[in-house]
């Protein structure tokens, strides 16, 4: 990021703090116990800002009192993000200083980053060094993390290493979920909206007691759709069929979700949280348009959204069941409480693609088509069991303490499955099949102590030793078209360790309504298994584990009478053995470490009510990577042997396959997805009318600077200044019992370019604009 555009960035938040929204929700009690915070997330009027209650710490605190870097979302304005169906996890993305989130394959597979630490690898096994949190439950594989969030209290992104309290993977940070939990009150809230394409999002709870004082209940359900809205034009032969152009053959989704939890309390030292999901999935995973990106440039604007031509896998479907069950059990013994967390998630399904993003014969190399054919994952069996037990002191006090253990399991049956290619060369297998078995688990014992050292001065240490294992076993090869073996790797592959991880904090609460804190922390990401390269033949890749070394100094602020909320972090890190995905000459995934990484930044967030009813915020995050490795090259985007992409590192060139390939250096190149700088504002108005409801008008807007898409640096391979709005208009009647409403996703129409699929000059889109109606409603 060049010195200007920082500047630049840095006089728009100055600005916007002088006029800025909300990001947090003005919640009065600890999201686990809040049952519904409102319609608007607490900017329905007033004079003053409410305060903000997290768990980042496993205790509900103010966060002025919370030495982390926590960026917070409210229920309320995750639904307004969702309004016209949009991933309920993709809508996050920069609306928290310093998260990213994309996906290269649909709806079940997100892929998160924190200050530009993430993982870029597309294998159903990948591991990511953002862990996902939902209701106390870690969500560890790529698919369970795809689980929509709704009915939801509050999101709260912890920022930085959280080795101690939270474990291993979790080195870039955490994304948290907290839903509306059962009360022995009744409480529900509703929300409907229809929109363009057919575009539907229904996202509900209700909720009360069933048995006075013993038994409460809350059910809740979000139901998501949109007819297929993109044209198929191939007209030909494929490998096995003969197609005619179709109509609204791609885009579309049903995504449905329920989930029933119960709170049973026997008496007052006893609590047992029951909790069971489903979600019944059926999509269309990523379009991949091939040759959008013209050599050269990364400008997609000659791109159509609506048609491509795809030869092969049956328009892309992909479809997911997944069932989840959980038991939170506390007994309060008074001097302190003891916590059990078990959970069990299971899920099955398949994602299907042309993996080229086009016809063949469209693209024609010396006369020949010229691609893959398709590819599909499947899931067969996936079961995840956690035990988490914590014993903590109560919250008060100068001394708190608390310290436990949790224990991982995960095992999966996953199957890959390459078509036919079209290539020049020929193929070395037409229907490449492999089935693997994976096996994750692991332990892990914590602590932490924090000591008020003064009235003021508060200081915390906390500790984990984990042992993370991960085998990979190869069930089903490659086998050619006579059904012989022509695979030479490795079958079963194990790796093991054992790491230290910690964090210590300092936090000086100078007044009530500011703090400062600074922070240095250590976690690690266990190592890694690709087994997908067994569907070329080609072996297993891995990569060790990886450790960080981060650090943070920031404030936390209720100013100008509690009618401005200004935070503020510098940090950075360090990572070690940093692991990295790089593509083959297949387009498949290779794992590898490099030295090491390391990162600077800035993030803020401010919110500002300067006269009743309008509310103003802003959030910015900039941020400087690099990878530092001067042996380190990555194969760069070809067709056989043809570089199709404008390559501005150092390069060499290597035999793979017995023929050249070409790689670039990255010593000294950003990390992938790491965005230099990210804005968000947002602005809501409401106009108090004489019967006692409300004329609101709100908006959001996010502008995504320089982000590089791979490893190495092409021109076609980048994105700067990827730009999304949001507008809201409605009537909020007295007591916020309904509000009805016109909003438009996207309003500009905006087609960002959001991932490449680099042999291909393939281009991945953002959602288009969404124009519709919204409802909602509160009943007690």
């Amino acid at each position: 990021m060049t010195k200007t555009a920082a500047f630049r960035a840095m006089l728009l938040l100055t600005g916007a703090c002088a006029a800025a929204p909300a990001f947090a929700q003005d919640v009065p009690a600890s999201p686990t116990t809040t049952a519904d915070a409102g319609q608007n997330g607490g900017q329905n009027g007033g004079d003053t800002l409410g305060d903000i209650v997290v768990t980042a710490e496993r205790r509900s605190e103010n966060t002025l009192k919370v030495p982390v870097s926590v960026g917070v979302v409210s229920g309320e304005s995750l639904r307004d993000f969702t309004a016209g169906g949009d991933d309920t996890l993709l809508s996050l993305s920069g609306r928290v200083p310093g998260l990213y989130v994309e996906s290269t394959t649909g709806r079940i597979f997100p892929r998160f980053y924190i200050r530009g630490l993430g993982n870029i690898d597309f294998y159903l096994g990948a591991s990511q060094p953002v862990s996902i949190i939902q209701d106390d439950v870690v969500l560890e594989h790529v698919v369970l993390k795809s689980n929509p969030v709704f009915d939801v209290a509050q999101v709260e992104v912890l920022r930085g290493a959280q080795g101690s309290l939270f474990g291993r993977n979790t080195t870039a940070g955490i994304i948290k979920f907290d839903t509306i939990k059962p009360t022995q009150t009744f409480q529900s809230r509703a929300s409907a909206s229809v929109g363009s394409l057919y575009s539907t999002n229904i996202d509900a709870g209700v909720g009360g007691p069933l048995i006075k004082d013993l038994l409460a209940f809350r059910l809740s359900t979000l139901i998501q759709h949109r007819q297929n809205w993109i044209d198929n034009t191939f007209a030909g032969t494929s490998a096995d069929s003969t197609s005619t152009p179709r109509k609204n053959a791609l885009g579309g989704f049903d995504d449905r979700n329920v989930r029933l939890q119960l709170l049973i309390t026997p008496g007052d030292r006893l609590s047992v949280d029951v909790s069971g999901h489903a979600r019944w999935y059926d999509g269309t995973s990523t379009i991949f348009h091939r040759g959008a990106l013209k050599k050269g440039s990364n400008d997609v604007s000659a791109e159509p959204r609506g048609r491509i031509a795809l030869d092969e896998g049956n328009d892309n479907p992909q479809s997911y069941d997944t069932y989840g069950t959980s038991v939170r059990a506390s007994y309060d013994f008074g001097a302190a409480t003891l916590t059990s967390i078990t959970a069990y998630e299971s899920t099955s399904g398949y994602s299907r693609g042309d993996t080229d993003g086009g016809a063949a014969a469209n693209f024609p190399m010396n006369g020949a088509p010229n691609g893959f054919g398709e590819s599909q994952g499947n899931i067969r069996d996936l079961d995840q069991w956690t035990e988490e037990l914590r014993l903590a002191s109560p919250g008060g006090g100068r001394f708190k303490w608390q310290i436990g253990g949790m224990y991982f399991d995960n095992r999966d049956i996953t199957e890959f499955y390459q078509r036919a290619f079209f290539l020049t060369t020929p193929a070395r297998n037409p229907n490449n099949f492999v089935r693997l078995h994976d096996v994750n688990t692991s332990y892990s014992g914590f602590g932490q102590i924090s000591y008020a050292l003064t009235p003021k001065l508060t200081a915390t240490l906390g500790g984990r030793v984990t042992e993370d294992k991960k085998r990979t076993q190869l069930l089903q090869t490659a086998n050619t078209v006579t059904g012989a073996s022509t695979y030479n790797g490795r079958r079963n592959v194990t790796l093991k360790d054992t790491q230290p991880s910690f964090d210590a904090a300092i936090l000086y609460q100078a007044s009530p309504d500011f703090s400062l804190y600074s922070r240095f922390a250590r976690g690690f990401r266990g190592p890694t298994i690709q087994g997908r390269s067994a569907v070329f033949n080609s072996d297993f890749t891995t990569a060790n584990s990886e450790t960080i070394l981060s650090w943070e100094t920031g404030f936390k602020s209720n100013l100008l009478g509690n009618t401005l909320r200004l935070n503020a972090t510098v940090f950075g890190y360090r990572v070690k053995d940093i692991q990295l995905n790089g593509n083959d000459s297949n387009g498949n995934g290779v794992l590898f470490n490099a030295n090491k990484a390391e990162a600077y930044g800035f993030e803020g967030d401010a919110t500002w009510r300067p006269v009743p009813n309008l509310t103003l915020g802003a959030g910015l995050s900039l941020l400087h990577s690099a990878i530092r490795d001067k042996r380190v090259y990555a194969q760069v985007c070809a067709l056989n042997g043809v570089v199709v992409c404008t390559v501005q590192d150092p390069t060499i060139t290597r035999p793979v396959f017995g023929s050249p390939a070409v790689f670039a250096q990255i010593d000294g190149e950003p990390l992938p997805n790491a965005p230099e700088y990210n804005v968000d504002l947002t602005a809501r108005y409401d106009q108090p009318l004489s019967n006692g409801g409300r004329a609101f008008i709100a908006g959001d807007f996010n502008i995504q600077g320089y982000t590089q898409f791979v490893l190495y640096r092409a021109k076609e391979f980048t994105a700067n200044g990827n730009f999304e709005g949001g507008l809201k208009l409605g009537y909020a009647a007295p007591d916020d019992a309904y509000e009805v409403s016109v909003f438009a996703r996207n309003i500009t129409g905006e087609k960002n370019l959001k991932g490449v699929i680099e042999n291909y000059m393939a281009a991945v889109f953002n959602e288009p604009r969404i124009v519709g109606v919204q409802l909602s409603g509160r009943f007690r």
